[in-house]
């Protein structure tokens, strides 16, 4: 089992049935994310979101199309210039 990580930028937040928040974290490149849902009870009484997290490699999944590839790769890049890793978002 590997237990290299990957360093993924939030690259979509939207809200959800039942107060639920989905929350996008993309590779760099845009090829691969993770979707997490949290309540927003969680989101306001937990930790922090953050522009970025480390994803173990194994947890991430491949993005389906071009069109969304290249929309995360554009988000990544407009977090990266705005926020640094750890900074709330």
């Amino acid at each position: 089992m590997s237990d290299s990580t990957v360093q993924c930028w939030l690259v979509e937040r939207e809200l959800g049935d039942r107060d639920f928040v989905t929350l996008v974290y993309a590779t760099p490149d845009g090829s691969r994310f993770q979707q997490r849902q949290r309540s927003s009870t969680a989101l306001r009484t937990g930790p922090e979101v953050t522009a970025a997290i480390e994803i173990p490699e194994a947890e991430l999944e491949q993005v389906p199309d071009d069109e969304t590839r290249e929309r995360y790769a554009t988000e990544v890049d407009r977090v990266t210039d705005r926020y640094e890793p750890d900074d709330p978002i």
